[in-house]
């Protein structure tokens, strides 16, 4: 099969994380970005999962031929799990990210994509706090040139067709 795009998904996304881990609970992207390039030191060295929501309007009928979702870079462990109007959808781990939007209806619709990326970052963002205002423990000896990683929902999503 041959994916054909049809649209671009640009604008803004809602990004949940973890506060725990020194994120902001939610922040409002106005553009898909490496977390690691965040000006928010709680994004830029965060570590674990953050839930990408945005909403779509859909302008036909998808039941005979279901639009389907690329997710373009996702880093950098890779792996992501997408959701639409609260169905789970699946996980997906290698490139092309791509996967089938079963349930996209006329109207409004809200797509979900998590995304997990590893504890590197977190490890970097510890390296410059004294020890009881970090935020992970470890043995690791978190050597002084690793830098950080691209993390995130990198992009471009599109939507298109299997054909």
């Amino acid at each position: 099969s041959r994916f054909i795009p049809v649209d671009t998904l640009s604008g803004s996304w809602k990004v949940y994380f973890d506060r725990d881990w020194g994120a902001p609970a939610e922040v409002e992207f106005p553009e898909l970005l490496d977390w690691s390039q965040h000006p928010d030191p709680g994004i830029r060295f965060y570590s674990g999962k953050g839930r990408y929501v945005k909403n779509l309007v859909g302008t036909g009928t998808y039941e005979e031929q279901p639009l389907w979702i690329d997710l373009g870079r996702v880093a950098d462990v890779g792996v992501t799990r997408v959701r639409l109007n609260g169905r789970d959808l699946g996980i997906l781990w290698t490139p092309p990210y791509r996967i089938a939007l079963e349930g996209m209806k006329a109207g409004d619709n809200v797509l979900e994509v998590e995304v997990v990326n590893s504890w590197r970052n977190r490890l970097v963002g510890d390296r410059g706090l004294p020890e009881d205002k970090r935020y992970t423990r470890t043995n690791i000896a978190i050597r002084d040139d690793w830098e950080l990683l691209e993390s995130g929902l990198l992009g471009p999503v599109v939507l298109g067709k299997n054909e």
